[in-house]
């Protein structure tokens, strides 16, 4: 079985760089906009908003270097949960699982910074991770 995603787009937030609370483990989530392909019948290009989620490593490495605005290619898995809110009610979350970030421009802060190629994540997600809350990382 295949489950890829490849996607390109742009921050729409500063990453939020968390750590799980039982062995905290640094996991860092963040949306990107995607434009799609096509114009709607106004003739505007329309976006997908995408999230991202990144663990160890690679969640440092983003939380680090990217910024609202950043344009980035991200290569990882589709991942649909689900939560029980604080209402009682079951709720899906759909999400991008980041094995690689790729930076597709330079942060606009400095012309003298390097140019950030990828890194690839040590992606071994334990499933027993304990997360707080409503049992949603963020």
């Amino acid at each position: 079985m295949l489950n890829k995603v490849i996607l390109i787009g742009r921050l729409t937030r500063d990453p939020e760089l968390r750590f799980t609370p039982a062995n905290g483990v640094p996991v860092v989530q963040f949306d990107i906009a995607v434009n799609r392909p096509f114009l709607n019948q106004k003739g505007e290009r329309e976006a997908d908003f995408i999230r991202i989620v990144a663990w160890r490593k690679l969640a440092e490495h983003c939380a680090n270097n990217l910024t609202k605005g950043r344009l980035v290619a991200v290569d990882g898995r589709l991942q649909i949960r689900s939560y029980e809110g604080q209402d009682g009610q079951r709720r899906y979350m759909t999400e991008v699982v980041a094995n690689d970030v790729r930076f597709l421009d330079k942060p606009k802060t400095s012309q003298n910074e390097p140019n950030f190629d990828s890194v690839d994540a040590d992606f071994s997600f334990d499933p027993g991770t304990e997360i707080e809350g409503d049992g949603v990382p963020f």
